[in-house]
């Protein structure tokens, strides 16, 4: 599952030299990220839990552990992937502050790519290949269909109402990412000639669609559970991805193709169950275009959410 390559990806993409590259080639996104998460902070009400935590912590490349640890009773990290946590709380110099991070490893999806691996492992994929790619597209939405998204997820060692500030840090897409992915790896392992035709496949999209609105759902309803009554919710996710050939992309629409990350309608999705206090988008740049590859980036959308409609 992609799930379990997380540690590996991580190492190559987060932490203290991640940071300082992003410093130098998008200072805008770690501005950002920080500002939104340092304004809970200050507008959560004084009545609301001292304690914070942030979902999909990994290393805190765009998280200021420092100032979230300075001014709570507690900071909970939680994320699949430990040790890039270790490494993002050693980053901490002060012994009294990094006593004051608590990590917890769990699978924030509630076990959404496990359940999945369960589905395709018992079908007789062997035997579905042969009958031609509408068939295996076929059971491919049957698994997506039938996978279970827990509403929402339980995680073992947080609670209900428990912080004051909690965090999702461009974490959500992931949650329905990487089960998607486990499907195409798993096509294109038993027939390589087949990945691509899922497009033309109207069950699997809409199947493909139905899992992303879910999780999205659940992962809404699991921050609105685990804030406290004054609390405030931040929750930042990638929408758009884009690659792009020149250094230079500010809206150069000529030298990028944009990918779609985020169904429609996430906006209104946030609204069902939060008020909006802030809304901001921006850009980030992962990767430098070089002789050969091209750059990549992504659009975010940040929000600080209260729970008060």
């Amino acid at each position: 599952m992609r799930i379990d390559t997380l540690t590996y990806n991580n190492i190559q993409t987060q932490g203290a030299q991640r940071r300082a590259w992003l410093r130098q080639n998008s200072p805008h996104h770690l501005q950002q990220c920080a500002t939104l998460m340092l304004q809970a902070l200050q507008v959560r009400q004084r009545s609301a839990s001292r304690s914070t935590l942030v979902l999909g912590a990994g290393a805190c490349t765009e998280v200021p552990l420092y100032e979230l640890a300075r001014d709570s009773d507690e900071v909970v990290l939680a994320d699949y992937d430990l040790a890039s946590m270790r490494q993002g709380r050693d980053e901490l110099i002060s012994l009294t502050l990094r006593k004051k991070v608590r990590l917890l490893s769990c699978d924030i999806s509630g076990g959404v790519s496990a359940d999945l691996n369960r589905l395709i492992g018992q079908k007789r994929w062997d035997k579905l290949v042969a009958q031609g790619a509408q068939v295996v597209f076929d059971v491919a939405a049957d698994c997506l269909e039938q996978c279970p998204v827990p509403h929402p997820p339980e995680i073992e060692g947080m609670h209900a109402g428990e912080f004051g500030v909690v965090i999702s840090s461009l974490v959500v897409s992931q949650l329905f990412s990487y089960p998607l992915l486990d499907v195409l790896d798993h096509i294109q392992r038993i027939a390589p000639s087949y990945l691509g035709e899922q497009e033309r496949h109207r069950r699997y999209q809409e199947a493909s669609q139905k899992i992303r609105v879910c999780v999205i759902q659940e992962h809404l309803h699991l921050l609105r559970e685990l804030v406290d009554v004054g609390g405030i919710v931040v929750l930042l996710s990638d929408v758009r991805g884009f690659v792009f050939d020149v250094s230079v992309t500010d809206n150069d629409a000529q030298h990028r193709r944009t990918l779609p990350i985020m169904p429609r309608g996430l906006a209104e999705l946030v609204g069902e169950s939060f008020t909006v206090l802030e809304e901001h988008h921006w850009e980030w740049i992962t990767d430098l275009p070089e002789e050969g590859k091209l750059g990549r980036g992504y659009e975010v959308v940040g929000y600080v959410l209260s729970t008060v409609k």
